[in-house]
């Protein structure tokens, strides 16, 4: 399956498995969804269960509240995380808080979805990573996967979940990357559009990361689309690079980065996010917390600028192989 079609899989699962999981949000219905995601599912289970919702972001997101409060699973989808904003104050103020601010009486297991970064050019307002701005609120488990096996089982987990989730899908990885991509067209790294997946029900859980590939000279700690650069650009480097996809930016699973840093002692952190705030600044924070004596280089971060996603200049924007690569060597030539 590609990612879109496991995600497609996970929520048709669901939606058999239990009668309370809805799934709306704005043209997820009859048309599927602007990158197919819900593809059928309307046409399967019925305008009951899968339907489309105004452009309202703030509305789809408190009513989903409710729904959850009252015992229902709603799925709801932000078409894309850029327009995630004007339902801010219901994920944060109330979403977030329901649990402690009934002690523990009422919750509302809300997953919602949402495309994030660049690959289409989509330009300032298609583009964005907000994950770091999510993950910093008490409350919310913030979830991004890289490839369409995690995809599909951590959507179940999340949807089973009885803390609101929110689940950052790479557009880029949808259906494989896009056309337009320079470094794809040229072989220069491996997001391969399809993975194997279970057509039934399995879960992959929240808040683990996953060593993708082991090594003992570096470790390479990135999520997303990042996952698969981070791999093409080591490989190129000649380094025995452990790659870790970090996967649940919260809950963080800081052992097992901190396990392989202190193998390894050297660090490199990638995302696709703006640089200042941006979460890589989080993980630095706690890897250099867990593992100051075993370092043997400062720890590195390889990321977008801070400027808004450009139109015209999306690949030199991207911090793609080449910049990944310069930063290996970097960190490779400090004894």
């Amino acid at each position: 399956m590609t990612m879109a079609q496991a995600l497609n899989s996970a929520m048709d699962v669901m939606l058999a498995r239990d009668p309370n999981v809805l799934i709306f949000g704005e043209d997820v219905g009859y048309f599927g969804g602007v990158f197919r995601v819900t593809e059928g599912l309307q046409k399967k289970y019925g305008r009951n269960r899968v339907f489309d919702t105004p452009i309202a972001e703030g509305g789809i997101v408190a009513a989903a509240i409710g729904m959850g409060v009252n015992g229902l699973r709603p799925v709801v989808e932000i078409q894309f995380c850029d327009y995630i904003h004007p339902a801010f104050d219901q994920l944060v103020s109330e979403l977030s808080r329901l649990r402690y601010r009934s002690g523990g009486q009422f919750w509302s297991p809300v997953t919602v979805r949402t495309p994030c970064g660049g690959g289409i050019h989509g330009g300032q307002t298609h583009s964005q990573s907000p994950e770091a701005v999510y993950a910093h609120v008490c409350g919310l488990k913030t979830v991004m996967p890289s490839n369409p096996y995690d995809a599909k089982g951590m959507l179940i987990s999340a949807i089973e979940d009885d803390d609101p989730v929110i689940f950052l899908e790479p557009k880029r990885l949808y259906n494989g990357p896009f056309a337009g991509d320079p470094e794809q067209q040229s072989g220069r790294w491996d997001a391969h559009p399809k993975g194997e997946v279970p057509d039934g029900y399995y879960t992959v859980p929240l808040g683990q990361a996953e060593v993708v590939v082991p090594g003992d000279e570096l470790t390479i700690v990135g999520y997303g689309t990042l996952v698969h650069v981070a791999v093409a650009a080591a490989r190129e480097a000649g380094v025995c690079a452990e790659i870790i996809d970090v996967r649940s930016m919260m809950p963080l699973d800081i052992d097992t980065l901190a396990a392989s840093v202190k193998k390894n002692g050297r660090c490199l952190i990638v995302h696709e996010a703006t640089r200042t705030c941006g979460y890589g600044a989080e993980l630095s924070a706690q890897i250099q917390e867990a593992c100051f004596w075993s370092l043997k280089a400062p720890i590195e971060r390889v990321t977008g600028w801070d400027t808004p996603y450009p139109h015209a200049q999306e690949w030199e924007y991207f911090p793609g192989k080449k910049r990944v690569l310069e930063a290996i060597r970097r960190i490779m030539e400090i004894a």
